[in-house]
């Protein structure tokens, strides 16, 4: 659980000093898409372990 509120509490302090709200806006949802595709890249490569794929 601490570790969770220190990853927010980075997300948070990340976005607290930038400028223009245009800016802030696009590095939000670029953190959010890079998450996702983390997350995108993890599962393929759990399910590509689980099905027996040789590398």
């Amino acid at each position: 659980m601490e570790t969770i509120l220190l990853f927010k509490e980075i997300y948070l302090n990340g976005f607290k000093q930038l400028g223009s709200w245009l800016v802030k806006s696009y590095f939000k949802a670029f953190a959010w898409f890079s998450f996702a595709m983390f997350l995108v890249v993890l599962y393929a490569f759990g399910y590509r372990l689980f099905t027996g794929f040789s590398f």
